[in-house]
Formats: C-alpha cells, sequence, structure tokens
C-alpha cells in the first residue's frame, strides 16, 4: 500500500462535501485536474474506489462512504495538533474541542463558554454537535479534549469529569389541552402522537418501557434524531414530545410549555475525557461551568459518584432494582394537580440538588 497524503484526503473530503470534482477544486483553491489527480492517488494507496463516475456526475462507493467518516477524524485530528502548536509556540491558552450531543451544544453548553474570562478564551475554540456514539469516539481518538454525552457509554480509555442524572419531560404546544395541566400523567398520551427518539437504545429504551408497563398506546409514533426537532414538532401541536431535560431547560425559549411526567424517566449523562491525557485549565474551568449551569437550570439535577456509574447505568436501561419490580420510568412521583403556566423553556429550580 502507497503512503496517504494529507492533501489527498483533504481532497477526498472536499468532493464528498460539495459533490462534485469543480466544487471541489474551487474550495481547495486548485484545478480540477489537480483534485482528480489527488483522488485517484488516494484510490490506488487504499486499493479500492471512492467514487463512481458517470460522464460528469461522480457518486461515492460504499467503500467511499465508509472511510469518510474515519478520514475526517483523522484531518480533524491533524488540525487540531497544528492548533495546540500553534498556541505551545506562542505561549496562548490551549484550544479547545468539545465534541457533544445536540441537547447540550445548543443549550448548556453554549452559556457555559459565555462565562469563561477572557483570559481563559484561547484563539480558537471547536464546538461539535454529534451522536452519543461519535462525541465518544472523538475523545477516544483525541480529536477533541472531552465530551458531553448521554448513557451509555461504556468504552475503555475513557476518564469521567462527572456523570450526572436528569428526568425527562413533556413538551407540548401552549394551544395544547396538556398544556393547562401542571403533570403531564403517562397514560394523557393514549390515543395521542407521541413524539420520541429514534434511537432505540437510549432515551426510546427507557420511553418504550414505561408505555409498556403503563400499557398505554399512543396513536402514532414520530421518532426523530435531534430533542431539538421534536420541540418543533411538538410545538405545532402534531404531537407530544417526550425529551431529556437538558433541551427542555438548557435553551433559552422555544415555542413549547414544558410540563413533568408523572413518572420517572432518567435521562443519564457524563462528561467524559481521554485517560492519561491532562485537560487545560481551560477545559477544566469550562466544564466546572457546565456542571453548575446544568444543577441551575435542570429539576431534580443529581450528580453521581463516577465510581458508581455502571451501577447506575445498568439499573437503568436494565430495569433491575427498580421499586415495586416495575422499570425505573414508573417510579410514580408526587406532583400537584394544577400549578400556573410554566411558559415557553424556561429555568426551572432545582429540587434535589447534589
Amino acid at each position: 500500500m502507497i503512503p496517504m497524503e494529507i492533501r489527498d484526503l483533504e481532497a477526498f473530503l472536499a468532493v464528498m462535501s460539495t459533490g462534485s470534482i469543480t466544487g471541489a477544486a474551487r474550495l481547495l483553491d486548485r484545478s480540477q485536474s489537480q483534485v482528480t489527480r489527488l483522488i485517484q492517488d488516494l484510490e490506488t494507496s487504499l486499493g479500492f474506489p471512492l467514487f463512481e463516475r458517470n460522464g460528469p456526475k461522480i457518486t461515492p462507493t460504499r467503500e467511499g462512504v465508509a472511510f469518510h467518516d474515519d478520514a475526517e477524524r483523522f484531518v480533524s485530528g491533524i488540525g487540531h495538533l497544528r492548533n495546540r502548536a500553534t498556541a505551545i509556540a506562542g505561549r496562548e491558552p490551549e484550544p479547545i474541542e468539545i465534541a457533544a450531543t445536540p441537547a447540550f451544544a445548543s443549550g448548556i453548553i453554549p452559556l457555559a463558554l459565555a462565562e469563561l474570562p477572557q483570559e481563559r478564551l484561547p484563539h480558537i475554540m471547536h464546538l461539535r454537535s454529534m451522536p452519543a456514539e461519535a462525541a465518544v469516539q472523538s475523545v477516544l481518538a483525541r480529536t477533541a479534549d472531552f465530551c458531553v454525552t448521554s448513557l451509555p457509554a461504556d468504552q475503555p480509555g475513557l476518564e469521567v469529569q462527572g456523570f450526572f442524572e436528569g428526568r425527562c419531560v413533556a413538551a407540548v404546544a401552549h394551544h395544547d389541552p396538556l398544556a393547562a395541566k401542571a403533570t403531564v400523567s403517562i397514560a394523557d398520551l393514549a390515543g395521542c402522537t407521541l413524539v420520541t427518539m429514534a434511537n432505540p437504545f437510549r432515551l426510546r429504551h427507557r420511553v418504550d418501557q414505561v408505555l409498556e408497563a403503563a400499557k398505554v398506546q399512543p396513536r402514532r409514533v414520530i421518532a426523530t434524531n435531534a430533542a431539538m426537532n421534536a420541540v418543533q414538532i411538538a410545538s405545532t401541536g402534531l404531537g407530544v414530545a417526550i425529551i431529556e431535560p437538558a433541551t427542555a431547560y438548557g435553551l433559552q425559549s422555544a415555542p413549547v410549555a414544558i410540563r413533568p411526567l408523572d413518572v420517572d424517566i432518567p435521562f443519564l449523562w457524563a462528561i467524559f475525557s481521554a485517560a492519561a491525557r491532562p485537560l487545560s485549565t481551560g477545559a477544566h474551568e469550562l466544564i466546572q461551568r457546565i456542571v453548575r449551569i446544568a444543577s441551575e437550570r435542570i429539576p431534580d439535577f443529581t450528580a453521581h459518584d463516577p465510581r458508581q456509574m455502571a451501577r447506575i447505568a445498568d439499573r437503568t436501561f436494565s430495569g433491575k432494582g427498580a421499586l415495586d419490580g416495575a422499570p425505573p420510568g414508573l417510579r410514580r412521583r408526587s406532583l400537584p394537580d394544577t400549578v400556573p403556566d410554566q411558559g415557553s423553556l424556561t429555568p426551572g429550580t432545582p429540587e434535589n440538588e447534589k
């Protein structure tokens, strides 16, 4: 195998991003023939075709699609290394690279960034929103200093910077009759359109547990890959969304009413860095602010002992150890029948801050 060159990988990523040799050439400030040659060199190096060519049209092959994520992660890592070298040479604060699920990237983390002292703000910061699995892999690949993600995330090579729990809530349109209730009952979802997450191994798993145990059957289910999508769907009145508290209480505003559920659907999340890789002072301060803001905004916020993460996660996702033999989500909550209108995604007051 011929050694790969960085410029070959950059050409490949540019073509994947723009969808054409012409667009990639414009993006890289090269000629089309130069980009074509770089792609050909990379294909020779790899031993498989990256694109199928049909006249002026170019389409990624199955191998090209499979190779894309790793190539992007590698090139991003090289850029990360260059940024660090520049910071070290100039005695500047080290760049901060953050990977986070959309729930945290769109709400709590920006609030924490805004609080960092100017002297701790590096010249370059990256906040990338991605699925939980990809966020963890970014830390393991050293392309992110730390990640903020939902559980499960049982991977060797991770160091836990914090392990936390909150409670999922309902998001409903203001004109929905459920918005007039202080608490949305799981029974209220019978015959409704339920908006929930698509990933069957995270929040969706716990929601399905609760519905099955309560023998509640929604009229239909709309599954999405991001809580903000669920919020926007709920705002139209099309259905009731069950979302995690980071989105519910982390965003500044959204056109929905947030109501607690009458059952506990735990949301477990954590902050991870790579083991044996010290974090910069700025990264440490940012993590502290993320935790503080989350504790101030999320009701029922709980900080767990990281050493208990495996046990608590196993209990939550498997249903082991729940009260009365029911899944964790079916622990009934004692809540008032009526309260004044809570408005749209407004910060909550912690009820159980530890």
